[in-house]
């Protein structure tokens, strides 16, 4: 994969490409026609979400794809099952493994990421979708894990946590598309906006988001991927462990300071 710089800020990671502004970053997938993914994509999405865990600049970010045909249209079927003369062993006995980790990078991320669906997101693209942190969605986007519709299986998991287990399986096994309006009233998408909007609706909430101090939306971040499938008790308690974590930064005293003072806060990373 080949990386480059330039003096905007803006890195080039072939088929995606990250900027990064006033503690925002924005990662735009750009593969026409319809931004479907490969090995080569699925290696750039993973190393640019990855990368953003180390700067300190970065306190959200969002996904987005580029034009308005699609956010992803799904796996590259001319590319799938192409094997490479230097495949890596690990792909040699684990063919899923690029897919996996460019979805959990996203997942995983340190910061809360935006999917700003620009277009259908079609198979690969509710898996991204779903591992993102907050959705919000073009007027003309629809949402479909079509995968059964030629010979492939999806991934279920995600759309069963954005719209629950009987409208997952009704959509995974029809291989039907969903309009975002429809996800919407079912709370899995946050606002729904003509295309033309959907950009500074994404950056409004990363604009939200980033006013807050960076440690607390860290730790708030890992502390609900831990205990999202935990029992109650045992969720809560890990949750109250987060909590005290947090008192032990100056971030923490400073929050109420500026809150009982009316004021901004000024984050010290400390």
């Amino acid at each position: 994969m080949t990386t480059s710089s330039t003096s905007d800020g803006r890195t080039d990671l072939g088929p995606v490409r990250v900027e990064v502004s006033d503690f925002v970053a924005t990662v735009t997938l750009d593969r026409p026609p319809v931004n479907a993914v490969d090995r080569a994509a699925l290696v750039a999405i993973r190393s640019a979400f990855t990368s953003l865990n180390e700067r300190r600049d970065v306190r959200a970010a969002i996904f987005t794809g580029a034009g308005t045909r699609a956010f992803i249209g799904g796996a590259d079927l001319d590319s799938y099952g192409v094997r490479l003369d230097d495949e890596p062993p690990s792909e040699t006995v684990d063919m899923g493994v690029v897919a996996r980790e460019a979805l959990w990078s996203v997942t995983d991320c340190a910061v809360p990421v935006i999917a700003a669906v620009n277009g259908p997101a079609i198979g690969a693209g509710v898996a991204f979708a779903g591992c993102c942190d907050i959705i919000v969605a073009a007027d003309h986007a629809q949402f479909g894990a079509l995968e059964i519709n030629v010979g492939l299986l999806g991934a279920s998991a995600q759309l069963s946590l954005m719209v629950g287990r009987h409208k997952a399986r009704e959509m995974y096994f029809l291989g039907e598309k969903v309009d975002a309006e429809e996800l919407h009233r079912l709370g899995a998408i946050r606002e729904v906006v003509p295309v033309e909007k959907l950009y500074a609706t994404a950056h409004e909430v990363a604009v939200q988001l980033a006013a807050k101090s960076p440690i607390a939306l860290r730790l708030a971040k890992e502390a609900m991927n831990r205990v999202e499938f935990l029992p109650l008790k045992e969720a809560y308690r890990t949750e109250q462990d987060y909590t005290n974590r947090l008192l032990t930064y100056s971030d923490s005293a400073e929050a109420r300071a500026a809150y009982l003072e009316k004021r901004k806060p000024d984050w010290q990373w400390r």
